[in-house]
Order: structure tokens, then sequence, then C-alpha cells
């Protein structure tokens, strides 16, 4: 069958705003406005796609067919020819036209949920932050967030420790791909490794939200707390990018995390990031947004 056919769904390629996206929206006839789901692939900003990347295809065409609903696929342009933060930027851009003309497509504007995996659990955190501080257009249902990268300070929290050196994505490599992403030198991995690109003020300020001692004691078995890394001026420079809210959203204020929808958090036991959605879970619900979480015992990245 050609790539873009489907038994039960009509699926097309558009852009939004002059951002490509794919839809996916059912054949049957429906009563009433169906719901309507926006996916951002992951793959750190600088792998995936709408049309070449399989498994965001099976994903997208098993939402729309289990759950009755319209999927759009955010086809955002990778990074470094694409700089960052226009991934983001993108999703932004996309989302935005989706909740404005959703009625164009038989969805019902407030039955709207934002989904994301790995980077595009990224994408999605940060779009819903932005948007929930929006009142002129229809608010967010809910987003789900999918192993998510979300900060970028601390990378020696017990996820981090012991999934350093489970494939597929190490510890290592993490940082790799996001230096990747936003084109710097990749030897500047080892001092981000250590923590050295973080002045003390900031891990004062952050430490509240960022901060193993927050994340329960099943998940820290065999944990070491790391020595205190040489705080290194000249890489904090170059490396400004990851204390922006693009790359890590678990540092935004309350203010914003108060204004966040309903939200469902998959971690997986043998991933790195598995902390961070930890540790997002806890914020959320310290600001009283409701917050479903799945764990995968067995689960990778």
């Amino acid at each position: 069958f050609p790539a873009c056919w489907d038994s039960k769904l009509f699926i097309k390629d558009l852009h939004f705003d002059r951002v490509p996206v794919r839809i996916y929206l059912p054949r049957e006839t429906s009563a009433s406005k169906r719901r309507g789901v926006i996916f951002m692939h992951g793959g750190c900003g600088i792998f995936g796609s709408i049309s070449k990347e399989l498994k965001e295809k099976i994903i997208c065409r098993y939402i729309a067919r289990k759950s009755d609903s319209v999927v759009v696929s955010v086809g955002y342009h990778l990074a470094p020819e694409h700089k960052y933060p226009a991934q983001s930027l993108e999703c932004l851009t996309a989302t935005v036209h989706f909740l404005k003309t959703a009625e164009t497509y038989g969805v019902d504007p407030a039955r709207i949920i934002v989904c994301g995996d790995s980077a595009g659990g990224t994408f999605t955190t940060t779009v819903c932050q932005v948007l929930g501080q929006r009142t002129d257009i229809p608010k967010i249902r809910a987003q789900v967030l999918i192993y998510p990268f979300l900060q970028a300070l601390n990378f020696n929290l017990p996820s981090h420790q012991k999934n350093a050196a489970v494939a597929f994505l190490t510890r290592e490599r993490t940082i790799h791909f996001i230096l990747k992403y936003l084109n710097k030198d990749c030897s500047l991995k080892e001092p981000i490794l250590a923590g050295s690109h973080v002045p003390e003020n900031l891990n004062l300020k952050y430490r509240k939200w960022i901060n193993p001692d927050l994340i329960p004691d099943v998940f820290k078995l065999g944990y070491k707390p790391p020595l205190p890394a040489l705080f290194l001026p000249q890489v904090h420079e170059e490396v400004q990018e990851l204390f922006e809210l693009w790359i890590s959203p678990l540092l935004a204020e309350d203010a914003v995390i108060r204004g966040l929808p309903d939200t469902c958090i998959v971690t997986c036991e043998h991933d790195v990031l598995r902390d961070e959605g930890l540790l997002y879970k806890k914020r959320l619900e310290d600001n009283n947004i409701r917050v479903t979480w799945h764990h995968v015992e067995k689960g990778f990245h």
C-alpha cells in the first residue's frame, strides 16, 4: 500500500502556518465532534520526521484508530540546520493553529491534548507552559509526557547513575545529543556531566525542584551522591541555553506550573530520564495539577 494509505483513516500532509504536519482523520463519520491529539515526535530535535519515522506513524495511527481521535503529527524542522529553539517554536505554532481551526477538522477545540515522547515530551511541556498563560485561544485539555527530557542542570540523579550505560540512551549520549542540538562543542560534555556548568547560586535556587531527596527511596537503591563539582565560568558562558525553559522546563516558576492542564506522565525504569519525570510529577502535584503516572518497570527509553 502507499505510505499514506489506511483502511480506517484519511492521512494528509498539510502545513499549519508554514509548519509541516501530517493529519490522521478517521474515515467513519461521527455524530459529534471528535477529540484532537497533537503529537510531537522525539529524536533530540536532530532526528526523526513525520514522513520517514516508522515508529511515529505507527503511534499516530494507533492513537487515531483506538481513541477515534483526529491526530496531528508535527513535522518540525531539525537542528542544527534550523537553529534552536526553532523546533519548540514550530510545535507552538502548529498547536495554536490547530486550536484555532479544530472545528474545520471535526474536532472539539475544548478536547485537544498535546502528546510527545523524549524531546517531543520537552516540546509538549514547553508548549503547554506557554499556552497556559494565554486567554485568547481554547485551553489544552491535557498533556501526555512520555519519558520527557526536562532539565539540563543535574546529570547525576539516581536514574542517571543507575542507567548511565543502558542502551539506547546512555548518560553520555544524552549530553552529546543536547550539545549537537544546540550546535555546541561536544568537548563540553565532560564538565557538564560533572556539573561544572552550574554556578552555586543556581544550584541553591533550583535545589527545591531538582534534588535527589525529592525522589522516592525505592528509586534510589545504590545511589551515591557525587562530590561537589568545581564551577567553570567559561563552560557556563558557553551553554547558557541549558538554563532556558525551552531546554529545562522543570525550572519554570510555580505561577507557570499552576496554569498547566491535566497531565499524564510515563516513565521507564531503565531510562536515564526517569527521575526527571518523577520530579516534574511532584512539581505538578505540589501545585494541585491532576497527574496520572504510568511507570514501566521493565521499560527502556
